[in-house]
């Protein structure tokens, strides 16, 4: 049955069926595909193997392999229609993926550059959390209120303080 149906589906490009017949199916025509991609003679019979047609298979190796040359796969696509009024089965269109693989230059990432600290003055006062530079010994030449808070040097200390509230589930119960 499948034989018939990837021969069907190669020569028109599009099939409909159920949704669990499209999944089987696709991957068996992705696989004729592939031997169309390959081109040689002995894929040529494998591919003859299985499909029911001569005309098909030559349609495949010169028509629909060529389109697919710089994909890697992903030749088909599964769209859902619905469900078959008859006996409620749900419906599928098994088609050929038309849109071109266009492929994105990689982009070069430069290694990061250490973030540069400035280092307080000799006479730094340790306040709280935040250092603070004496006037006295480092007198401000700043003329922005902006330059001026760059003076300060803020360091909070990196220490991880466990949370009360993280318990293990094991112990709730």
């Amino acid at each position: 049955m499948f034989r018939n149906m990837v021969t069907s589906f190669l020569s028109h490009e599009k099939i409909t069926t159920t949704d669990a017949k499209a999944k089987e199916l696709r991957s068996l025509a992705e696989k004729m595909i592939t031997l169309g991609k390959r081109g040689d003679l002995h894929a040529m019979r494998q591919a003859a193997s299985v499909l029911r047609d001569k005309k098909v298979v030559t349609k495949l190796f010169t028509i629909i392999a060529p389109r697919f040359k710089e994909r890697e796969g992903g030749y088909t696509r599964i769209v859902k229609l619905g469900i078959r009024p008859g006996d409620n089965a749900p419906l599928s269109l098994l088609e050929l993926v038309e849109e071109q693989v266009v492929r994105k230059p990689e982009k070069k990432t430069e290694p990061k550059k250490p973030a540069k600290r400035s280092v307080p003055a000799k006479s730094a006062q340790p306040v709280g959390n935040v250092t603070k530079v004496d006037a006295e010994a480092a007198p401000m030449q700043a003329t922005s209120v902006d330059e001026a808070a760059s003076q300060e040097v803020a360091e909070t200390p990196k220490t991880s303080v466990p949370e009360e509230t993280e318990e293990c589930e094991a112990k709730a119960d």
